[in-house]
């Protein structure tokens, strides 16, 4: 794991946005060929030659990369608020960049916490993007507890919809995927173009371990959710996340008794 020299600072502002759509001004979106371009070069120059000595870039240098080919207020981060590992550490190079807080209204108590936690001590601007409709209006619409009936639309309804709506005007968004999570994230690349919203996605701690995680997180008090240290390493919607058991991989706890293994942000 590699970390910056520097600690958090007081936090910037927040935006609430209904439906996904952020209310910063921000330069226009350069064409989608030259950010595709620009996908490609970056993952080239960051991906070494491990056959030949030469590792891949660590979580510095891939920001670093960002911030000679990208403005501040063209880049946002997507943050669950299990951790404010990834928050924190592009804000040591892009200060006051968004925050995408994807508040599906099915949050535990300890993340809407952290997410205040992040708001007030990290330099970033917290956009909390709300789904179209209440989780009463929902439930008006579709019956109660779609969830429970449906994941996949509730899903695609309160997180993945109000997303890409979200990301409509960035250029390049971080996430804070990692290979250690699951089987189906084992070959998440460091930078990548997202064909289905229509800009570079990054993913800078994707060779980290969850201990990796934890260890920057202590290292430089950055806020944690409580519920990691309490058998849950991936953390989600409250009535569609259980602790993990022993030996399960770190997404065992979501949607447990169903097939579905991702919410549909990163396929």
């Amino acid at each position: 794991m590699s970390a910056t020299d520097t600690t958090a600072t007081p936090a910037a502002t927040a935006t609430t946005a209904r439906g996904g759509a952020a209310t910063q001004s921000r330069p226009e979106p350069r064409p989608v060929e030259e950010l595709k371009a620009l996908a490609e070069a970056g993952a080239r120059e960051l991906a070494g030659d491990p056959e030949n000595g030469v590792p891949e870039a660590n979580p510095a240098d891939v920001i670093r990369w960002v911030s000679r080919n990208f403005d501040t207020a063209a880049c946002a981060v997507a943050c669950s608020m299990a951790d404010a590992a990834l928050p924190h550490y592009v804000a040591q190079y892009q200060p006051g960049v968004d925050v995408l807080f994807l508040d599906t209204g099915y949050h535990f108590r300890e993340t809407y916490d952290t997410r205040n936690e992040v708001a007030r001590r990290v330099d970033v601007h917290i956009v909390d993007v709300l789904p179209e409709q209440t989780v009463e209006e929902q439930d008006a619409e579709f019956g109660k507890d779609l969830f429970a009936r449906d994941p996949g639309l509730c899903c695609a309804r309160r997180k993945v919809a109000p997303l890409k709506k979200s990301l409509n005007g960035y250029e390049l968004w971080f996430t804070g995927v990692r290979r250690d999570e699951a089987p189906t994230r084992t070959n998440t690349p460091l930078i990548t173009f997202d064909e289905k919203n229509g800009l570079v996605k990054v993913n800078p701690l994707a060779a980290w371990s969850f201990d990796d995680l934890l260890d920057y997180s202590r290292a430089f008090e950055v806020p944690v959710n409580p519920l990691l240290s309490q058998g849950y390493p991936s953390i989600g919607c409250q009535p569609c996340t259980r602790p993990v058991a022993e030996g399960e991989d770190p997404r065992a706890g979501r949607w447990a008794g169903s097939t579905k293994t991702e919410c549909g942000l990163h396929t």
